[in-house]
């Protein structure tokens, strides 16, 4: 690059602070929304299930546009795409604060979630390209201290804008931020010159098939635990829609000669296999993320303030650790970073499995302290590693396939959390209940101590041996659900380690950058 191309280059801790603000709000939409529900429902008059739609259909929408963002770039132009996004989501996050029912709310969020989507991979593609590949390790701190900061904070700050405004305030505080995004992105983005728009002819099979296979999976994800999944005939049919869909885009895309995801970038094999890790990576996290707090508002009783602030120190070893790891990650070896940070993730909620119904406040909170860190230094490295192979032009491409897998990573990791922990509680609680038997002598004792504290509290004698019982089989319901969510720490730890062999399988960053110098 000649000295007079590189001075028209913008600033590129300038392009950074473009992009992320639009990204880091568009992440932040994605739970914010998550602890308004009662508000929106009785504001709405609509049920919880309805209410819960306006998640789902966020979620499912964001799905959907975000493996087609590299192919609409390359169609019309980057810098316009990222433009309309922006000014779109705001739109549409106004017209969300402004719903009038629940219906309106879950149209106006299926339009956020559709314009909303192509952001983190669009992000993602302009910082790797802003940035030299000496410092692709600080270019993705700054993403992902927005990917993975963002579903952090956002319970804790919805419910406080709830709390102090009204919950039409956690769509309205997007409108100012939105504004000075586009303001932004006009002044300091620019089109490379591959990604200025071209003419092509539009696959609107492809486009459909994408765009129906998607949406069902995300839909069969994010509502299968609470239809019971494949007992429920709307879940068999989601599946079948997506397994047929996706099945044939897949053979449709391979076939052409512009397809709208080019499948081609799995033939780099650090690209599968980093996308692997990272799919299983945001299962881990996710599932951790939802799994947490429910132990800590089900079991331990503590409010939905107090729950996002175990979360948040967490959140914040994360946004320390990130920015030093990519600072420094390139003098060593990015793999020695990933299995540290596997390591750390992993003892973290190895620690998680030894909860019990009296652990207090500081056992609690330092174990999600660990994960932050954890999060902060695999992340870094591993997406460095992933896409470092990857030509420029295909960039945009490479980092929709990426940001798709890792949004699905993270459904299936809730929807397997959500799943285990009731099947789980159901094993134990068939275990315990053999053990509540007039011939076990403990349980004798226990039933009799309880009923002796009850009269102690003035109940009468009849209804204190009754109630001494109730104590005692909700005391053992409680030791089930806090055995399952102990087996589920368990197995999440079990699939962190799972990562350590695909990491070692990947080709170092020099090897990469090679194999990319020479293909150029």
């Amino acid at each position: 690059m000649s000295a007079q191309s590189a001075s028209r280059q913008p600033n590129k801790w300038l392009v950074a602070s473009t992009v992320m603000l639009p990204m880091f709000m568009v992440v932040l939409d994605t739970s914010v929304v998550n602890v308004s529900l009662d508000h929106i429902r009785g504001s709405l008059s609509a049920g919880i299930d309805e209410a819960t739609w306006s998640i789902t259909a966020y979620l499912a929408a964001n799905a959907i546009v975000i493996p087609m963002t590299g192919w609409i770039s390359r169609l019309v132009g980057r810098k316009r795409y990222l433009l309309f996004s922006i000014a779109m989501f705001t739109v549409s996050s106004f017209l969300c604060g402004a719903a009038w029912n629940i219906e309106s709310l879950i149209l106006f969020r299926v339009l956020q979630g559709l314009t909303g989507g192509a952001m983190p991979p669009l992000s993602q593609a302009i910082l790797l390209e802003s940035f030299p590949p000496s410092q692709y390790g600080m270019a993705m701190a700054l993403f992902g201290i927005g990917v993975s900061f963002g579903p952090i904070i956002g319970p804790l700050l919805g419910g406080w804008i709830t709390d102090v405004l009204t919950w039409h305030w956690v769509f309205f505080i997007n409108i100012p931020v939105g504004i000075v995004s586009v303001i932004m992105a006009v002044f300091v983005i620019t089109d490379p010159p591959y990604l200025k728009g071209m003419k092509m002819k539009i696959d609107y099979f492809g486009l459909a098939l994408i765009a129906v296979g998607v949406g069902c999976l995300q839909l069969l994800l994010d509502r299968g635990q609470r239809n019971d999944w494949f007992e429920s005939d709307s879940m068999i049919v989601l599946g079948l829609i997506a397994l047929i869909s996706l099945s044939l885009f897949v053979l449709i895309e391979l076939r052409s000669e512009r397809p709208i995801v080019d499948l081609s970038v799995f033939r780099n094999y650090s690209f599968t296999l980093g996308n692997i890790a990272m799919f299983i990576f945001m299962a881990n996290l996710f599932g951790t993320l939802v799994s947490l707090p429910i132990y800590l508002q089900t079991l331990m009783g503590y409010t939905s303030f107090l729950a996002g602030a175990v979360l948040a120190p967490g959140g914040v070893a994360n946004l320390l650790s990130m920015p030093i790891i990519g600072k420094f990650m390139h003098r060593y070896n990015p793999k020695a970073f990933i299995i540290v940070g596997i390591l750390m993730t992993a003892y973290s909620t190895f620690l998680m499995a030894q909860f019990n119904l009296g652990v207090d406040f500081g056992t609690i909170l330092w174990p999600r302290i660990y994960m932050g860190l954890g999060m902060g230094v695999l992340f870094i490295p591993l997406t460095t590693l992933t896409v470092a192979g990857i030509r420029k032009e295909d960039m945009g491409n490479a980092t929709a396939v990426y940001n798709l897998l890792r949004n699905i990573g993270g459904s299936i990791g809730i929807a397997f959390v959500t799943t285990m922990v009731s099947r789980r509680a159901q094993f134990h609680q068939a275990r315990l209940v053999d053990h509540l038997t007039p011939y076990d002598p403990v349980y004798n004792l226990r039933s009799q101590q309880a009923a002796v504290l009850l009269r102690q509290q003035g109940t009468d004698p009849s209804t204190a041996d009754h109630g001494g019982l109730g104590l005692l089989y909700e005391g053992t319901i409680r030791q089930a659900s806090m055995f399952s969510f102990a087996d589920v720490f368990y197995m999440l730890t079990a699939m962190m380690l799972v990562i350590i062999p695909l990491v070692l399988l990947m080709k170092n960053t020099k090897e990469t950058k090679g194999e990319v110098t020479a293909g150029e």
